[in-house]
């Protein structure tokens, strides 16, 4: 409710107090309400007047940072922080005093006090559109964490806050905490970066991805852009592929050659300049062919304890920078600098391609369900004559859900000669196999393609001329044209907003996975079998985010939009497995949470024989 002041001030000062004490509006203390010169918009509009008739005392001054009002008389302060924005915990430099009651003013300079005031919780002071109060608002929760807020006595003043620091061996970098190793505050800090290199004998998890997802093409070269020890470049030249590194500390004399695959491994987390990180992505990306690899850490959790952030990251007790990203966060900064699409592989990891068409295909192959040629009944003569001729067709067909156009498989021309088309070839192999098959494997390659579409969406969706002939010929065999099969795909993409549906789905159309009061678990290997829209819903996490490595089970959410990833390491040896990890991806913020189970506080998983087939296990 507002209050109407009457002309009289003072007189109704005991009215000011009451407003300011019922404010929302800035940092409240017992006797003072403390407000940023850009919040004082939103006051209640009396205390604006009251506060615009003590600047008019001072020829109405308007480069203060903060006004305290005095809730026991009538009296305003105007306080100096030049650097309130870019200090983490600014000291004042002048106040002034002005008294309302007897229209006079006093100004107090700090400039060279020995131990001035400063401020701490700034978001406190702004309004919540301010533009660095998610800024001020982290290093708040990050210092209450800390326990560094904990004792007053250390706060407010900077001698007694620099000794806390010093006492934990803390210091800050903009509005991040840092760790001094060296315990030497004043000096310079730098960054071991090399140290981060990691001493492997196997293939970086990035390299093993591509290389599991076929990207490596027989012909194809390698180049890993700040190799480190350069293991990747020693396994896959034993692989057979033509493969060279570069690395500014171990191998700063080898020359940066173009490849078809450039590897930027865990290489953008480790450096603490915005622009140098910058310029090591742009510059793989002009030595890349073909597919860059782009790794680097992400947040999937709170920070670890005992690590500070430095800059936008930490620095970790090997004196090494670590640069912590959200995934989409990552997705977003390659995507913003190589004005490419980057599709995730994993966690932390992600392809882009130059090829859009090479690209369109990699998507597509990620949803292509493995299916099995149908079994071969009692073989007829004429059958049993020609299999090992007919064997690739069947298998083609296996593999698209349809029969293959000109040129798609190389026993084309002994086929035809034979059969004169592939129909008639095809119409052999019915005599002696179920046609009910086929039409499944048909029907199953329909709706891998329309996950593709419909996941393609929230990108921009490729037109039919980047799409390569095969899936083109795939779509226009299983759906007559391309705009039929977005349409479709569209309506299905329509349906998974309905939570209701998942349930129900989850409740009565799967033959297999057991359902909770609020979620649906299965097994990895039965994701191929569950209902098409089940699989979109995995989808939307597993091509933005990733599925977690090791992962076997899923967790369809159906009381909000989420998908979890289980890692039960001794699931198929055991009768009540331990979960060892379990990861949660909200599709509504994308965001991710990671919990690691220690074996004693670890859930079991009971009745496990209802998540998976036999024939799965096989």
């Amino acid at each position: 409710m507002t209050i109407n002041l009457s002309l009289d001030w003072v007189n109704d000062f005991v009215k000011i107090a009451q407003l300011a004490r019922q404010s929302a509006i800035g940092k409240r203390l017992p006797n003072h309400l403390y407000v940023h010169i850009s919040a004082l918009q939103f006051l209640d509009i009396n205390l604006q007047e009251y506060e615009k008739k003590a600047r008019k005392i001072i020829n109405n001054i308007d480069d203060f940072t903060l006004v305290k009002f005095n809730l026991q008389e009538p009296k305003i302060s105007y306080l100096f922080y030049p650097d309130f924005d870019t200090n983490p915990h600014p000291a004042i430099k002048k106040s002034i005093l002005v008294n309302l009651q007897e229209n006079s003013s006093k100004t107090y300079e700090y400039y060279s006090s020995q131990n001035p005031p400063i401020l701490h919780r700034k978001e406190t002071f702004v309004n919540a559109d301010y533009l660095h109060y998610q800024t001020f608002a982290y290093l708040t929760s990050m210092e209450e964490e800390l326990g560094l807020l904990d004792n007053s006595k250390y706060i407010g003043t900077q001698k007694e806050w620099r000794q806390l620091l010093r006492d934990h061996n803390l210091s800050f970098v903009d509005h991040s905490l840092v760790c001094f190793l060296d315990k030497r505050e004043e000096d310079l800090y730098i960054v071991d970066r090399h140290r981060a290199a990691m001493v492997r004998n196997r293939l970086s998890r990035p390299v093993r991805l591509a290389l599991e997802a076929g990207l490596f093409e027989s012909e194809y070269t390698f180049f890993d852009y700040g190799c480190g020890h350069g293991k990747d470049v020693e396994i896959m030249t034993e692989k057979g592929y033509k493969s060279y590194g570069w690395d500014p500390y171990y191998c700063p004399n080898n020359s940066l050659e173009k490849a078809d695959i450039v590897n930027l491994g865990y290489i953008i987390n480790v450096i603490e300049n915005l622009q140098e990180r910058r310029e090591s992505l742009v510059k793989a990306w002009e030595l890349t062919k073909e597919i860059l690899i782009v790794s680097a850490q992400v947040l999937v959790d709170n920070r670890q304890s005992g690590f500070m952030a430095y800059g936008d990251g930490i620095i970790t007790e090997r004196n090494t920078f670590q640069k912590y990203y959200e995934q989409e966060e990552l997705k977003i900064y390659i995507e913003q600098i190589l004005k490419t699409e980057a599709i995730p592989a994993g966690l932390g990891v992600y392809f882009v391609f130059r090829d859009n068409t090479k690209a369109n295909s990699f998507r597509a192959s990620r949803f292509h369900s493995k299916v099995r040629s149908p079994r071969v009944l009692s073989p007829l003569k004429k059958f049993a004559d020609y299999q090992e001729l007919l064997q690739p067709l069947m298998e083609f067909y296996a593999q698209r859900g349809r029969l293959p156009v000109k040129r798609e498989i190389s026993q084309e021309e002994a086929i035809k000669a034979e059969f004169s088309s592939f129909k008639r070839a095809f119409r052999v192999i019915l005599q002696v196999t179920k046609e009910e098959e086929w039409e499944a494997i048909a029907d199953q390659r329909r709706q891998d393609i329309l996950l593709y579409l419909a996941l393609s969406r929230f990108d921009k969706r490729p037109t039919i001329r980047q799409l390569s002939a095969p899936l083109k010929a795939d779509i226009k065999a299983l759906f007559g044209n391309y705009q039929a099969a977005c349409f479709l795909a569209d309506e299905m993409l329509i349906s998974l907003r309905n939570l209701s549906l998942i349930k129900e789905i989850c409740q009565q159309n799967c033959s297999v996975g057991k359902v909770f009061e609020k979620s649906f678990l299965v097994h990895i290997n039965e994701l191929d079998t569950l209902p098409t829209l089940l699989r979109l819903y995995e989808g939307c996490a597993s091509r933005t985010i990733g599925r977690m490595e090791k992962a076997n089970l899923i967790r369809f959410y159906f009381n909000q939009p989420q998908i979890g990833y289980l890692n039960v390491p001794k699931f198929d040896t055991e009768k009540e497995p331990l979960v060892h990890t379990n990861m949660i991806i909200n599709l509504g913020d994308l965001k991710v949470r990671y919990q690691q189970f220690i074996p004693h506080q670890a859930p079991k998983i009971k009745n496990k024989e209802l998540l998976i087939t036999m024939s799965s296990t096989n």
